[in-house]
């Protein structure tokens, strides 16, 4: 018996010995840089001051962050951004990956041609859309106008109401292979079998969908929730590159890089920054938790 535990413990060690490296990784690349921010979000200090004069102003920074409109609609924009898009990736992930799992001639092709557009740059594909999204020379206006779904040329990324579902619309574009590959790998896992004994049975295939592939498939589907959720919850380069910091679209990292590098607000873009921060951690606790009492 103590032979075992020193076995045990001489196992831990090495155990932590082989984490040692990349845990000074992290300490160094995030640890540090979270303590700095949340450091400097207790001043005001501004960048466009040379030598830095940092003033301690205890937690104003906090109280104007939960006051300030604009970091409202930028958690509005992000909130919209993400309950929208999620849900729309998910379902047509589900549909693609249930495609893509069944037996057809040519599946590989199709399972790579689903991959190309998670395979571009996001600011490559954003600044594409944002091209083809132009009220003078887009393509969209163009295929809309010649089916006659539209009687003049909209501006897609200037007009308010258009604006947000235009970026959720390529956002989905790009992001929902990703989402049918995570699923796909979900559904690979599920034993034949089982589908072989339910045709037995006289199961329809939607019935094997309710009872069988999508309880099995809790487990991945919740993985892949996690992942685009807190994803989609510090979006910024699609959002950046086809609209900049309108307000209509601003999400609350493009809020927090305006206020850090375009009005040099140090103190008060460290003070977001935490904000963001916070926010991201109470949604991966929560997907954590659920994600345990769904395993057990």
């Amino acid at each position: 018996m103590i032979q075992r535990s020193r076995l045990a413990a001489r196992r831990t060690r090495t155990a932590w010995l082989f984490l040692l490296p990349s845990l000074l990784v992290l300490l160094v690349a995030a640890a540090y840089p979270l303590w700095r921010t949340f450091q400097l979000s207790f001043y005001q200090v501004s960048i466009l001051q040379f030598p830095l004069q940092p003033e301690w102003v205890g937690f104003d920074n906090y109280r104007f962050l939960l006051a300030d409109p604009y970091w409202r609609v930028s958690l509005k924009n992000t909130a919209v951004f993400t309950v929208v898009s999620v849900a729309l990736e998910t379902v047509l992930g589900l549909g693609i990956a249930l495609a893509v799992n069944a037996r057809f001639a040519g599946r590989g092709l199709m399972r790579t041609a689903m991959l190309v557009p998670w395979a571009i740059p996001t600011v490559v594909s954003a600044q594409m859309w944002r091209w083809m999204y132009n009220d003078v020379y887009g393509v969209v206006n163009d295929l809309l106008l010649r089916a006659h779904l539209i009687a003049q040329p909209l501006a897609w990324l200037s007009d308010p109401h258009l604006a947000l579902p235009g970026v959720i619309a390529v956002d989905v574009w790009k992001t929902t292979p990703f989402m049918a590959l995570l699923l796909l790998a979900g559904l690979q896992s599920i034993p034949d079998e089982l589908y072989e004994a339910s045709t037995v049975d006289g199961a329809s295939g939607w019935q094997q969908f309710w009872r069988i592939t999508l309880p099995l498939l809790k487990p991945a589907l919740l993985v892949a929730l996690i992942f685009r959720t807190l994803d989609a919850l510090r979006v910024f380069d699609v959002i950046y590159v086809m609209t900049g910091t309108n307000p209509t679209t601003m999400s609350m990292s493009v809020y927090a890089r305006q206020q850090l590098v375009d009005f040099g607000a140090l103190g008060y873009g460290s003070a977001v920054s935490m904000g963001i921060f916070l926010i991201i951690a109470l949604f991966a606790a929560a997907y954590l938790v659920s994600l345990r009492v769904e395993l057990d």
